[in-house]
């Protein structure tokens, strides 16, 4: 992708008859701020009204990112000014009320939504595009949902598009936060497509000369097959069925117990990579994942609104930002630091209806 310095940090344009977004943030791995937050959504808006429309494409600037996730460092920074008495907290609730708005703007979006995933899509970026009809996928992508790592829980509509991959790979990825490429998700059915990244510049230029008469998403999904490639077969495939059996279990203790009893290279170093991540951050998800199954969309993203606000009051978010982000030592000192130290009803009173305003959606 062009990278576009001099250009402020997200570009709503037009390119004949799609509405072109460009992340602009190629240094950040285009890290979605809510500044861009708020630039993106009205144009969204504006362009599902304007017939002149036929489709979006979303795109990230520069060779490395699509999206890397959300601005976590301004959370971290303002929702520690809050619990420290320096601040009302009101940019956390902003942040999380406004990129959950979006994200149900993208899944209703009433036109070809098309997502160009190449390089890193993680966390926020996720949210900016597993939500939309085509998530083009490139031998550069890596998808993830990486939060347990960071003490938060895999949101931005994680609650709803987990569940909804096949078995129990919601699960897996949810709770282990691993890392997929192109086939692995496709797979998955994160992605839609596969084209080479060489390709993505010729599909941008056939999607904005195509001819929209007609139906925009048989137009959409022809113009895309024509630059389409396999990926490949997928690795995710080999250890679907362990997958399966192992994350299974009602308790993340349970789960543990199954990698164990498997046996495998890949069962260790999975049950050893979920010890070093938030106990808290771990029975959450797997709670949100089981609750996700039969929520709607607009329940889900209520859920995950309510969830982030319990989350920020507690301690584990902040030192999973210091270990990775301010300290950058790797050594996140848990609280608590055990999934027994973990009750169930602790858990539970987190997705309890709180006594501050809940998420709701506004046109």
């Amino acid at each position: 992708m062009t990278t576009m310095t001099d250009a402020p940090d997200v570009l709503c344009e037009r390119r004949g008859p799609l509405g072109l977004i460009t992340l602009n943030r190629p240094k950040a791995l285009n890290a979605l701020t809510l500044d861009m937050v708020r630039v993106i959504d009205p144009a969204l808006k504006e362009w599902a009204a304007d017939p002149t429309v036929k489709a979006v494409v979303i795109r990230g600037a520069g060779d490395r990112a699509f999206c890397a996730g959300g601005d976590v460092r301004a959370l971290y920074e303002a929702g520690l000014a809050a619990r420290e008495g320096r601040g009302s907290g009101g940019f956390t609730r902003d942040f999380f009320r406004e990129e959950y708005s979006l994200n149900r703007r993208i899944k209703t979006f009433p036109k070809p939504y098309i997502a160009l995933l190449d390089g890193f899509t993680m966390g926020g970026g996720v949210g900016l595009s597993v939500h939309g009809g085509y998530r083009i996928v490139t031998e550069k992508t890596v998808f993830s949902m990486p939060e347990t790592g960071i003490g938060l829980f895999p949101d931005v509509g994680g609650t709803f598009f987990l569940p909804r991959c096949p078995g129990r790979i919601g699960e897996y990825l949810g709770l282990t936060g691993a890392r997929l490429k192109a086939a692995d998700a496709l797979y998955a059915g994160v992605g839609t497509h596969h084209v080479p990244g060489a390709e993505l510049e010729g599909l941008l230029e056939d999607l904005s000369s195509a001819g929209w008469d007609g139906d925009a998403h048989a137009v959409a999904e022809a113009v895309i097959a024509r630059h389409a490639a396999p990926a490949g077969d997928p690795p995710l495939g080999l250890q679907r069925a362990a997958i399966d059996r192992c994350f299974a279990g009602d308790r993340v203790e349970d789960i543990l117990a199954a990698l164990g009893a498997e046996g495998t290279d890949w069962a260790t170093k999975t049950a050893a990579d979920l010890r070093t991540l938030s106990p808290t951050s771990l029975k959450v998800t797997l709670e949100q994942v089981r609750r996700g199954r039969e929520l709607s969309f607009d329940e889900a993203m209520a859920l995950e609104y309510r969830l982030t606000q319990a989350i920020l009051a507690r301690p584990d978010f902040y030192e999973g930002i210091r270990a990775v982000l301010i300290d950058k030592d790797r050594n996140p000192k848990w609280s608590p630091a055990s999934l027994e130290a973990v009750g169930e009803a602790e858990i539970a009173a987190l997705f309890d209806p709180p006594q501050r305003p809940e998420l709701v959606f506004v046109p």
